[in-house]
């Protein structure tokens, strides 16, 4: 890839963030009772079980002080509840609600209706081909964030 290249994909991914800020705005997350950053916090639990506030944050890979004040709002909301830790009987963990799962039910479809109407109008294999190529950029991004090797050096000429 060209340094050029590099840079308009550079360009390209902020404005993806920036179009996701305001994507995100046109959900209706008030009236699933919490913050859409807080409502978020429920598809680990949903995939990934009940667990402690802490492993919430480093899944999230987020401030535990947000964390916790987002699970507030969601346990106020119904949407999550605290339960004994069983491992340690002096913790709790956050386990989702049947609400919640249905708030993540709800959300999932929002996105996806979301993305029919956005990719309407391109033909079924460049959908798939963007979809490969997405898989694999997203799985590039994970392992160099797993390795947090050093950037490679670039020589200025």
């Amino acid at each position: 890839m060209t340094d050029r290249a590099e840079a308009r994909l550079a360009d390209e991914i902020m404005r993806f963030f920036r179009l996701g800020a305001r994507a995100k705005g046109m959900l209706n997350s008030g009236e699933l009772g919490a913050e859409f950053s807080a409502l978020m916090l429920l598809f680990p639990l949903r995939f990934l079980g009940p667990m402690r506030v802490t492993d919430l944050a480093e899944a999230k890979q987020a401030d535990p002080s947000t964390v916790s004040r987002q699970v507030a709002q969601l346990v106020k909301a119904g949407l999550a509840r605290r339960e004994a830790d069983p491992t340690d009987g002096r913790a709790s963990r956050l386990a989702i609600t049947d609400a919640g799962l249905s708030a993540c039910r709800k959300l999932h479809d929002a996105r996806e209706v979301f993305l029919v109407e956005v990719l309407s109008g391109w033909p079924a294999e460049r959908v798939e081909a963007f979809l490969e190529l997405f898989v694999e950029f997203n799985t590039a991004v994970e392992a160099r964030i797993r390795n947090q090797t050093a950037p490679p050096q670039r020589e200025n000429a």
